[in-house]
């Protein structure tokens, strides 16, 4: 029987031990953390906040490979009047919709951008300056970066396109992601994984193949390699519980510059307590930049999406996502220049960082399943069907 030890309980590392344990595999989990799901744990209490936004893209493989399982459980969808509710701003004012400029780049006939320039000028080029700068903005959702214009092209639009998709691909797990984390480790369980919480690995074992579920900083350190290494956002994550009103806003966009705010409780009631809504938002923030200075853009968007949410605020919360926020690429660079799986000794890296395709957490996922079949020696397409 293969052996294989994983390292790191969150998305990525369940999603190997998982697939490790289907093929047949004794597979044993460290996870540092008394609790397993790393940044897709959901705050215990009234609150039920993630680390950030939180959502799952249902045209990922990822969505597949979990649904086929039962691991997704019930989904909260956005109601068609709150969903007729997000706003952009855009020119400093709420709008209702987004500038022709920014649509014209959504067009099915528009060819894929390239890999070397960047996507303020490809986009520039195609829309005018203007809206290229407000297509990056709104495409920073799914990038938490403060300058998504500057990013490779090719990247931008392929996450651009997933993120304006309707119907919209991203859906919420009702109660939050650590209903999906609940369920993973139960399966993982089930299969006869071993998992050992409070157990934090300074050392690689050597007897059996290792998949590093961490995140590069972190596998950086245990491996002692430099060369791990790849550019991440740096975002500013505002949560806060207000009492509820009508006519708040579902989510507010903002055109103008990256962030996004989002009225998480719309829908998930479940979130927090009764007469009280969710709103979470992220802000990314460049390196010179403060909290502060996130926490003001975050206001401005609230002040403009809720009003008079200073006066309702019953609980509050903020801080700093450094280097936490998955990949970005620069121009010239794709997933395929990211840090590989195979580390080689038998180790292999899986996390949001790693060179895999994919959106979000799909990068986690797909990393995974390529360390995994990487380590058993089997092909991936078959770990993917089991």
């Amino acid at each position: 029987m293969h052996r294989i030890t994983v390292i790191g309980g969150g998305f990525a590392g369940l999603t190997a031990a998982i697939t490790a344990a289907e093929a047949g595999a004794e597979v044993t989990v460290h996870e540092a953390h008394h609790t397993l799901g790393g940044r897709a744990r959901t705050a215990a209490g009234p609150y039920r906040t993630n680390e950030g936004p939180h959502a799952l893209y249902a045209g990922g493989p990822h969505w597949t490979w979990l649904r086929r399982r039962g691991l997704i459980g019930p989904l909260a969808s956005v109601p068609p009047r709150e969903a007729a509710r997000l706003r952009l701003r855009h020119r400093g004012t709420l709008r209702r919709t987004p500038p022709l400029a920014m649509v014209r780049l959504l067009r099915p006939g528009l060819r894929r951008a390239p890999v070397d320039a960047d996507f303020l000028s490809w986009a520039a080029h195609h829309v005018g300056e203007e809206g290229a700068r407000a297509a990056a903005h709104y495409a920073a959702v799914a990038l938490f970066h403060h300058d998504p214009g500057s990013l490779s092209a090719a990247f931008v639009q392929e996450r651009l396109r997933r993120a304006a998709k309707l119907p919209p691909e991203a859906h919420y797990p009702r109660g939050g992601w650590e209903t999906v984390v609940d369920r993973m480790a139960a399966r993982a369980w089930n299969l006869g994984v071993r998992v050992e919480t409070l157990s934090r690995v300074d050392t690689v074992p050597t007897r059996t193949p290792v998949v590093v579920a961490t995140s590069l900083d972190a596998a950086r350190r245990l491996l002692g390699d430099d060369s791990l290494s790849w550019p991440s956002g740096r975002t500013t994550l505002v949560d806060l519980a207000v009492r509820t009103r009508r006519g708040d806003a579902f989510a507010v966009s903002d055109l103008d510059a990256p962030g996004w705010v989002e009225r998480f409780t719309a829908q998930d009631r479940t979130l927090a307590p009764a007469g009280e809504q969710l709103i979470q938002g992220q802000i990314p923030i460049a390196p010179r930049e403060s909290k502060a200075d996130g926490t003001a853009r975050a206001e401005q968007l609230l002040d403009l999406g809720f009003p008079g949410w200073r006066e309702r605020v019953t609980w509050r919360r903020e801080a700093v996502a450094a280097g936490r926020t998955g990949a970005v690429d620069p121009p010239g660079t794709s997933w395929r220049d990211r840090p590989a799986v195979d580390r080689g000794d038998g180790v292999y890296l899986a996390g949001d960082q790693v060179a895999a395709p994919g959106v979000l957490a799909e990068v986690s996922f797909t990393s995974a399943l390529t360390a995994v079949s990487l380590a058993l020696g089997r092909d991936a397409l078959d770990l993917k069907s089991a």
